[in-house]
Formats: C-alpha cells, sequence, structure tokens
C-alpha cells in the first residue's frame, strides 16, 4: 500500500510516498481503508519535532531521539471497514467509520489497523460514521473536535455563561464555538479580519479581530476563556476573566487526556443533529502531501486541511 513516510525531523519535504506493507489486524482490530484524512498541527510538530522547550526531552524519547519512531503521521481519518479480527463484534466489513488514531498516528496511509475498542486516545478511537457527512467531513471531525469537547467540558461551562474563544478559526476554535454555543454559552470568537463571518457563521454571537481590538480591554468579563491556538497567555487573559474563571490554553495536556469513544459517539450525535459541522480550508490528494504540510506550517489555516487517499 501507499503511505507517506516521515524518516527524519524536518521540513515538509522529507516526507516520501512509499510503498509500505499493508497492515494485517489482530483479534481485537480492525482494518479500515481509509479515504480521507487530514494535516493537523499536531502533525506538522511531529514532522518538524516543534514541541515546548518543557516537552523536548520526554517528547524526544516518545516520539523518537534521532528520527521518528512513528514514521507514518496522521491521526484523523475516515474509511470503510475493509476486514477484522477474529473477536470484533462491533464492526462488519463495508461499514463507514471515522477514527481518532491517535499519538500513533499512521492515518497518511491507504489502510490502518485500529482497536475496536479503544480504551484511550494513545490507543485509537473509532465509531461509525454520522449519515450527514463525507468522507473528507467526518475524517476533518475527530481530533480537534475531540479536543475542543475536552476543553469545553474542563472549562465547566453552564448555560448563560460568557466563554471567549481566541483563535477561534483554527480546527480547534470552530469547533470550540459550535461546542461552546451547544452547552449554552454566550460565545465571543477572537480571530482575523478575513474571518469574521466564518465564525459568526458557527453561532459565535460577538466577533473581534485580534488586530483592531484588544479583547482583554474591554468591559466585557468571562466565565471562560480558551486559547485555541496558544498564542496568548494566563496574564493577559486575567483582566478578561470573571472572578473566579477559568483559563485554559490549547498547551494544557488535559485537553487531549482522558478522550474515550463515548466522546467520538457523542460527537457523532451532534452532527447528526446539525449542531457541529466541519470546516474545511483546502482539499489536497496523498501525492501532495508535502505542499498540504507547506501550507498548515504557515499557520493560517482555516478550520482543516483534508488529504484524500482512496478516490
Amino acid at each position: 500500500m501507499k503511505a507517506s513516510v516521515c524518516a527524519r525531523y524536518g521540513p515538509p519535504e522529507v516526507l516520501q510516498l512509499r510503498e509500505v506493507p499493508k497492515p494485517v489486524p489482530r483479534d481485537e482490530e480492525i482494518l479500515v481503508k481509509v479515504f480521507a484524512t487530514t494535516v493537523a498541527r499536531g502533525d506538522v510538530r511531529m514532522r518538524g519535532f516543534a514541541v515546548p522547550f518543557w516537552q523536548w526531552l520526554p517528547a524526544r524519547l516518545y516520539l523518537g531521539v534521532r528520527k521518528p519512531k512513528r514514521a507514518v503521521l496522521g491521526m484523523e481519518l475516515a474509511g470503510e471497514v475493509e476486514a477484522f479480527g477474529r473477536n470484533v463484534t462491533r464492526f462488519s466489513k463495508g461499514d463507514r467509520v471515522f477514527a481518532f488514531a491517535g499519538f500513533g498516528f499512521g492515518a497518511h496511509a491507504e489502510y490502518i489497523c485500529l482497536p475496536e475498542n479503544g480504551a484511550r486516545a494513545e490507543e485509537g478511537l473509532v465509531a461509525l460514521m454520522p449519515a450527514n457527512m463525507s468522507f473528507a467531513e467526518a475524517a476533518a471531525a475527530t481530533g480537534g473536535a475531540l479536543t475542543a469537547l475536552r476543553f469545553m467540558r474542563n472549562g465547566r461551562i453552564c448555560p448563560g455563561q460568557r466563554v471567549l474563544i481566541y483563535g477561534a478559526s483554527g480546527s480547534l476554535g470552530t469547533f470550540a464555538v459550535q461546542l461552546a454555543k451547544h452547552f449554552g454559552a454566550e460565545v465571543t470568537g477572537v480571530c482575523s479580519a478575513a474571518n469574521l463571518e466564518l465564525v459568526r457563521s458557527l453561532g459565535a454571537d460577538r466577533v473581534i479581530d485580534y488586530a483592531a481590538t484588544d479583547f482583554a480591554a474591554g468591559d466585557l468579563r468571562y466565565d471562560f476563556v480558551f486559547d485555541a491556538v496558544a498564542r496568548t497567555s494566563r496574564r493577559r487573559c486575567r483582566r478578561a476573566l470573571k472572578k473566579g474563571g477559568i483559563f485554559l490554553s490549547a498547551h494544557d495536556a488535559r485537553g487531549s487526556s482522558a478522550i474515550r469513544t463515548e466522546d467520538l459517539v457523542f460527537l457523532k450525535s451532534l452532527i447528526e443533529a446539525g449542531k457541529v459541522r466541519s470546516v474545511i480550508d483546502r482539499t489536497y490528494t496523498l501525492e501532495q502531501i508535502v505542499e498540504a504540510h507547506r501550507y498548515v506550517d504557515l499557520g493560517h489555516k482555516k478550520g482543516n486541511v483534508v488529504v484524500t487517499v482512496a478516490r
């Protein structure tokens, strides 16, 4: 099968499209034919080893000291079950699924094996695909949406609270806006002028151009401020918080911990109810994976960058 292989850390050009062995599912695994995946911030960080300095040593030990242990990147995918192990009961051949491959990566390939009942994000989580989504939309509705859901729950959002999403037009931000609205919050989104209408269309009650207005200098105070792009600080946001308000950043590990399969099933229900949708900025083919990484490296993507695999 074809796969995008990252044999060493570096710029997008280190990625190579190669023929690699097709995986065989274990007794508790399903084999998924990948129709669509994404290039997420986690992928480009892994490829270029762009991690905060305090995470350098543990990240090197986990990801690989001299080169990546997980040479095939990709954390998000949607596809079709082609085969399964003898102990699998939840899925059948031909089922359309969407999945978060997690920190084992592996989605930038024509096939991937995933555990039927992954207990943690590190193992991979999979569920039946929303009936009202294409493969591209479904692939984009996994990792970013799951992480945003965890952050919104950690923010303890209650109906009527004021929530501010900084970086509201990225993958995390677009899902955070929609989920905060679902939980009953009054939502303010902060983004660039070019994305104000996009964020408003996702349900934000108020939108702020970060280049024109300092959100922390206004009169409004928020119960929860979420920095979805890790580009502001707790100190700066303190002025915008109510007494006892919560600030969380995308760098906070609590956002990706404790994600479960039931969270993916919950997102499926919201998507099918029309309360959450994917935002897709650009679409590439697997053969264009280098170009996709170059674009994400620029740091200006709106929502998600999708890569189509099977055609």
